[in-house]
């Protein structure tokens, strides 16, 4: 299995924020690219002071949205690749899944709880990932596909007593 691995040079990590770091992983549209994905992100985010809980929600999450990009977006096609991207900023970690596929609509996205949806064996997806992070977002991806933004802050950023999840969707 084929992984890129980088960390964003200077000139990039001017458009973020003066303190922040992007690590960012091209993988292969292969089921393996799947556990690499998760395994990245959960050691960044115990290395940058989650909590195991919380390590095991963020890795949860890009499991569920790499899945998605390989199954649904690049439909498993070796030709296409996706990417990870993990930003640690001042206060949060954002993550983003981009895939090469035609995009979607998250309002076309069937509700996992309606009654007609309930027996379905997928689908939940979407709704772990809102469940686990802070924020979370899909927009359509400059160069085409799908980029699935999410983020959780920092324990030392929360309110007292808050924990992460329970995002809020920045639909358009």
């Amino acid at each position: 299995m084929l992984l890129i691995l980088r960390l964003e040079p200077e000139s990039t990590r001017s458009l973020m924020a003066a303190n922040s770091q992007r690590i960012v992983a091209t993988l292969e549209s292969v089921l393996d690219s799947v556990d690499l994905a998760e395994d990245i992100t959960r050691r960044v985010a115990c290395a940058s002071g989650f909590e195991d809980d919380d390590c095991h929600k963020l890795g949860m999450s890009v499991r569920e949205a790499v899945i998605n990009a390989l199954q649904y977006g690049n439909k498993m096609s070796p030709e296409k690749q996706v990417r990870l991207t993990l930003v640690l900023g001042p206060d949060k970690l954002e993550i983003r899944v981009q895939d090469q596929g035609e995009g979607f609509d998250l309002k076309d996205v069937p509700d996992p709880l309606a009654e007609e949806n309930l027996l379905k064996s997928s689908g939940r997806g979407i709704l772990l990932m809102r469940s686990f992070m802070d924020e979370f977002d899909v927009v359509r991806a400059a160069e085409g596909g799908a980029e699935l933004i999410m983020a959780m802050r920092y324990p030392s950023s929360r309110p007292a007593g808050a924990e992460a999840g329970g995002a809020h969707s920045r639909d358009k």
